[in-house]
């Protein structure tokens, strides 16, 4: 499963990964891909993307990047932001809490092209369109 991950750019579902890996393993279970990708969060080999609606997305990229979240659809994009040498923020965190600070995130959320031109064409027609589950990779 980690292989799986590590081997796209995208920021698949677990329904995703569990569709890749029913593909070499028939008899895997939804819930063994969830309890798998929990080990793997805690091992600190993937990074878990909370999106906000429920529907997590995941990352085999553990390296220092930043994240850009469509709040309709759902969709995840690496954003490549250069990050200062002295980050000053995790220091200026330490101090104000008094934590010991290990890492942190910098998420961006808006939305995606693809969903602003369907805001616009259901704009044309008078339409609405509900939020649905994110689609997969």
């Amino acid at each position: 499963m980690l292989a799986l991950l590590r081997s796209t750019k995208e920021h698949p579902s677990a329904v995703w990964l569990y569709d890749k890996m029913k593909e070499t393993f028939p008899s895997i279970s939804l819930g063994t891909v969830y309890r798998n990708l929990t080990v793997l969060a805690r091992q600190g080999e993937i990074s878990i993307l909370h999106s906000g609606n429920g529907f997590d997305r995941f990352d085999g990229d553990t390296s220092n990047h930043s994240h850009i979240t469509c709040t309709i659809c759902g969709n995840v994009k690496d954003v490549s932001i250069p990050f200062p040498e002295e980050d000053t923020s995790e220091k200026s965190a330490e101090k104000e809490s008094g934590y010991r600070i290990l890492s942190h995130r910098l998420n961006f959320y808006g939305i995606c092209p693809e969903c602003l031109r369907n805001q616009e064409t259901a704009a044309e027609k008078g339409a609405h369109r509900e939020p649905k589950e994110p689609e997969n990779p």
